[in-house]
């Protein structure tokens, strides 16, 4: 993920800052508590898309 289009990049939910997780190729907003997928390089920011974030997930 380019860092300059995750500076530019907020949670459509929320309006809050996104996280890049390489490894599951998400982008994740712990205010939502919502994960988006990232397909071919390209962030879905669609509530309905995204997954629920566990507890584990947020540290919680």
């Amino acid at each position: 993920m380019d860092t300059k289009l995750l500076a530019l990049l907020v949670c459509p939910v929320t309006k809050g800052p996104l996280e890049w997780h390489p490894d599951q190729q998400e982008l994740r907003s712990r205010s939502a508590r919502l994960a988006y997928p990232v397909r071919d390089g390209i962030p879905v920011l669609l509530e309905n898309e995204a997954r629920p974030l566990t507890d584990d997930e947020l540290g919680l």
